[in-house]
C-alpha cells in the first residue's frame, strides 16, 4: 500500500472557514443570523464575508496580519470569524470589558494592522490608542448598529460601508495553504498571570470545532443563542461550528435575563453557552419553567452540583466542558451516559459537575503526577495535574518562547489544575494547583468546598480561599454572597449558621473558620472570581473559635443586601 503514488490533489487544509461556503451552499436559504431586526440567510453572510474579503484586500491586509476586534456578539464580529483567516490574516477578538489600558496592552502587543471598534466601544478605543506611543498604530474602522446605521464617529472606515463597496470579482478569498498556519490570536484572562497571546492553528480550530459538536451532540439546524462572548476562546469554536451544522446565530449585544428568555421564547432557541455566572443570571429572574429544552454548555469555572440542579429545574439541560484558551477552547466534556438517567436529580447533578473524558480533538487528557510523569490511579481521591497533548493545542504563546517552553513538559500541557480520576475514567477538577490549601498537612480542595455551601439554600455565590491559622498553618475561610430574595423562609443568616451548615455536610477540617458576607464576589473581565484579592483579604482576617458554642454570633441581615 506504501508504494500507491500519493495524489496532491486528496490533500486539503484542515480549515474552520470551509464551514462557510459549504453552508452557502448546502443551507443556502436557511437563515444564518438574527440580530434584533436583522436576518441573513447562509447565501447571504458568505456573499457579505466574501465582500470584505476583497475589502480587507485592498487595506493591504495579507498572510499573518493581525486584525483586532473590539465588539459585542454582533453580525460583524461573527463575520470576522471567516473573513479575516479567509484573507490569510489572524483575528484578535478583544475583551469588550477590559479597560483602556488593557486594550491598549493588547493592541502594543498584536501590533494589528487594522482595529475594528464597535460604535458603543469608541471612547475605550480612542483613549487606548491615544495611550499608545508606537507611531504604527492601526487603521480604524468603526462598526455602527446595522439596525441604526449613524455613520462613522471615529477613524474615516465604516464597516458597513467597507462591506458595500467590496469586490469580490476582483479579490476572492484566498486558499488555506498550510493548517499549521495561524487562524486566530487569543489573549488569557490573566487568572494567575500576565495575559498572554495564544496562537490557534487553523487545524487545531477546526478539529475542536467538529469534536466539540459531536460530544455535545449539536443535531442539524441548531437555533443557538449567543450568551457566551464570542472573544471568549472565538466562543468556544461555536463561531465556526454554527455554520458546520446550518444553524441559526441569535446575537444579542449583552446577555441578560430579558434578552436571554425573549430570545429563547421568539427565536425557538435549543442551544446556548454559558459560564457558571449567568447561571444566577438566570435564575434570579424568576421565570416560569421553559416549555421546551434548551441544551446549555457550561465552563470557565467548576459549576457546583447544587446550582446545575436549580438551573435544571427551569429547563435547562445541562452539559459541563472544561477548557482554556491554549486548548482552543474545550479540552473535556462530561459525556453523558444513559445510565445516569435512572438517578435521582442530586445525583444526577453531581456527575454533571465532573470535567468528564477528553475531548475527541485531543490526542490524550490525562491527571499525571508531576514529579514522575505517572498517570495517578482511577480512585477519584489521588491528587494530580492535568495535562494535556494533541492538534487542537496551541501553536505558542505569541512572541514568548520562554512562556511556551514552561507551559510544556514534554509533548504535554501543563494546565495547572488539579484533579482526580474516578473508577468510570471520568475527571473532576478539585482547584488550581495554586488555590489548594493545605491544613495540618491535608489538602484541601476549595472546589470541594464552595460546593458544599451551594447547598445552603440562602447562598448565591460562594468561594473558599485559605488563611493564616495559628496552628494549623492554613485553613479555609469562606466570601458567601446570598441571595436577594431569600425562599425558605429566614429572615437573616449568621456566620454561625453557615459554619453549622458545613459541618453537618463536610469533614471537620474542610469546614471553613471564617466566613464573609459580601455583596458580590470580586471578579475580573472573563467573569471569573478573583481568589487573589480574596486571598488577600483573607490574611488580615481572624478565624472563628474551633467550635461555634453558645456565643452570640454577628449577623447580616438580608434586606442590607
Amino acid at each position: 500500500m506504501d508504494k500507491l503514488p500519493k495524489r496532491d490533489g486528496n490533500y486539503v487544509p484542515l480549515s474552520p472557514i470551509t464551514f462557510l461556503p459549504r453552508a452557502a451552499a448546502v443551507y443556502a436559504d436557511r437563515t444564518s443570523l438574527i440580530y434584533g431586526g436583522t436576518t441573513f440567510t447562509w447565501r447571504q453572510t458568505y456573499a457579505r464575508c466574501c465582500r470584505l474579503v476583497a475589502a480587507l484586500q485592498v487595506l493591504a491586509v495579507s498572510k499573518n496580519d493581525v486584525v483586532s476586534v473590539l465588539s459585542p456578539n454582533t453580525p460583524a464580529l461573527y463575520e470576522m470569524h471567516f473573513a479575516v483567516p479567509m484573507v490569510g490574516a489572524v483575528i484578535n477578538a478583544i475583551n469588550i470589558r477590559l479597560d483602556a489600558a488593557a486594550v491598549a496592552a493588547i493592541l502594543r502587543h498584536a501590533a494589528p494592522k487594522l482595529l475594528f471598534v464597535d460604535y458603543q466601544y469608541t471612547g475605550v478605543a480612542k483613549d487606548a490608542l491615544n495611550s499608545i506611543s508606537d507611531k504604527n498604530l492601526p487603521l480604524l474602522v468603526v462598526i455602527d448598529d446595522i439596525d441604526t446605521p449613524t455613520g462613522a464617529r471615529l477613524g474615516e472606515l465604516e464597516y458597513e460601508q467597507l462591506v458595500a463597496r467590496g469586490d469580490p470579482a476582483r479579490y476572492p478569498p484566498r486558499q488555506v495553504a498550510d493548517e499549521w498556519d495561524a487562524v486566530a490570536l487569543n489573549y488569557t484572562s490573566g487568572t494567575t498571570s500576565a495575559p498572554k497571546g495564544v496562537v490557534c492553528s487553523h487545524r487545531g480550530s477546526y478539529l475542536s470545532t467538529v469534536g466539540l459538536l459531536l460530544q455535545w451532540g449539536v443535531d442539524n439546524e441548531p437555533v443557538y443563542l449567543w450568551s457566551l462572548p464570542m472573544f471568549h476562546c472565538n466562543g468556544w469554536t461555536f463561531t465556526w461550528g454554527v455554520a458546520a451544522r446550518g444553524g441559526t446565530n441569535v446575537c444579542v449585544r449583552a446577555p441578560t435575563a430579558n434578552a436571554m428568555y425573549s430570545a429563547i421564547a421568539n427565536h425557538g432557541v435549543t442551544h446556548m453557552c454559558v459560564a457558571p455566572v449567568l447561571f444566577n443570571v438566570l435564575l434570579e429572574a424568576h421565570r416560569e419553567p421553559l416549555r421546551r429544552t434548551v441544551e446549555v454548555l457550561t465552563g470557565g469555572a467548576p459549576p457546583p452540583a447544587a446550582l446545575v440542579e436549580r438551573v435544571e429545574r427551569l429547563g435547562f439541560n445541562v452539559t459541563h466542558a472544561y477548557g482554556m484558551t491554549e486548548a482552543t477552547g474545550p479540552a473535556m466534556v462530561c459525556e453523558w451516559r444513559e445510565r445516569w438517567d435512572a438517578l435521582a436529580p442530586r445525583e444526577r447533578a453531581l456527575l454533571k459537575a465532573r470535567q468528564g473524558v477528553g475531548a475527541l480533538s485531543l490526542a490524550g487528557a490525562e491527571v499525571k503526577d508531576l514529579k514522575t510523569m505517572e498517570s495517578v490511579p482511577r480512585d477519584g481521591a489521588t491528587l494530580g495535574e492535568i495535562v494535556l497533548r494533541g492538534s487542537s493545542l496551541m501553536k505558542g504563546y505569541y512572541k514568548n518562547p520562554e512562556a511556551t517552553a514552561a507551559a510544556f513538559r514534554g509533548e504535554w500541557f501543563l494546565t495547572g489544575d488539579v484533579g482526580v480520576v474516578h473508577p468510570d475514567g471520568y475527571v473532576e477538577i478539585k482547584d488550581r494547583s495554586k488555590d489548594v490549601i493545605i491544613s495540618g498537612g491535608e489538602n484541601i480542595s476549595s472546589v470541594d468546598v464552595e460546593a458544599g455551601l451551594y447547598g445552603h439554600p440562602a447562598v448565591r455565590e460562594a468561594a473558599v480561599v485559605a488563611m493564616p491559622h495559628p496552628h494549623w498553618g492554613e485553613t479555609p475561610c469562606a466570601f458567601v454572597a446570598l441571595k436577594k430574595q431569600l425562599d425558605f423562609g429566614a429572615d437573616e443568616v449568621s456566620e454561625e449558621a453557615i459554619v453549622s451548615f458545613c459541618r453537618s455536610k463536610m469533614a471537620h477540617f474542610m469546614v471553613p473558620r471564617k466566613v464573609v458576607f459580601v455583596d458580590e464576589l470580586p471578579k475580573n473581565v472573563t467573569g471569573k472570581v478573583q481568589k487573589l484579592s480574596l486571598r488577600e483579604r483573607a490574611r488580615g482576617l481572624r478565624p472563628i473559635a474551633s467550635k461555634i458554642r453558645g456565643s452570640v454570633p454577628a449577623r447580616l441581615t438580608v434586606s442590607k443586601l
